[in-house]
């Protein structure tokens, strides 16, 4: 949205200005109220998770390519998202679908620790690198397939997908700690809806929310090559 004024010249707006333009006139504007969410936002400089050709579009309101067929999700989907998972400070988090790791920077600063998995080797790496050198400590990225979770770092408080679901992943519900929420977009390759699974004893509850389309989630409980 403010691309076309990207630029270090000239007083330009800076970057956290955007995000700052961003936050209110993207997330807040359209009923996102999670203060530490709206934070969270405005913090991460979501410039450095895209190629630098795409750096003037870093903050418009739309997903961005950042190779192998993936995309990084547009800002309003993601905070969305994520403050559906009504994070804690000290939750532990899994994340289903790393891209380079914007979202996963957003839940670092939300949570205790974040385990994220991306089934792109070299997404994963990059991802991975970009992290580190933001000093993401508590974020640890995994190549691997995201939809049977991760059952050596199990239970999980809160778990993300972010990648469409043919129907919601069981192993990923099952992974989940007492009182543990699962944020995931389910319904078919091209339409999808938020659905947020809560997991309270031996009881299930699961809502519907926003319409949304993802990249597929492709592993043994997702959907094929």
């Amino acid at each position: 949205m403010f691309g076309h004024r990207f630029n270090h010249d000239n007083g330009a707006e800076s970057s956290a200005q955007k995000r700052a333009h961003m936050v209110e006139e993207q997330l807040r504007s359209r009923g996102i109220r999670d203060e530490r969410v709206l934070a969270a936002m405005a913090k991460v400089p979501r410039e450095e998770f895209i190629p630098s050709e795409d750096a003037a579009n870093a903050y418009g309101d739309f997903p961005l390519a950042i190779g192998a067929g993936q995309t990084i999700s547009q800002p309003y989907i993601v905070a969305a998202m994520v403050e559906e998972l009504e994070l804690n400070p000290e939750d532990r988090v899994l994340e289903v679908g790393t891209g380079t790791g914007y979202e996963a920077a957003i839940l670092g600063e939300l949570a205790a620790d974040v385990w994220t998995i991306e089934r792109h080797a070299e997404l994963a790496d990059k991802a991975r690198a970009i992290l580190d050198r933001l000093g993401y400590k508590n974020v640890h990225v995994l190549h691997g397939d995201g939809s049977l979770g991760l059952a050596e770092h199990a239970p999980f408080n809160k778990t993300l997908v972010a990648a469409a679901a043919p129907r919601v992943p069981e192993t990923l519900v099952s992974q989940l700690a007492d009182g543990g929420r699962l944020v995931v977009p389910v319904g078919t390759r091209s339409e999808q809806q938020i659905e947020v699974i809560r997991k309270l004893g031996d009881r299930i509850s699961v809502t519907k929310h926003d319409l949304c389309r993802f990249v597929p989630l492709v592993g043994a409980q997702g959907w094929e090559p």
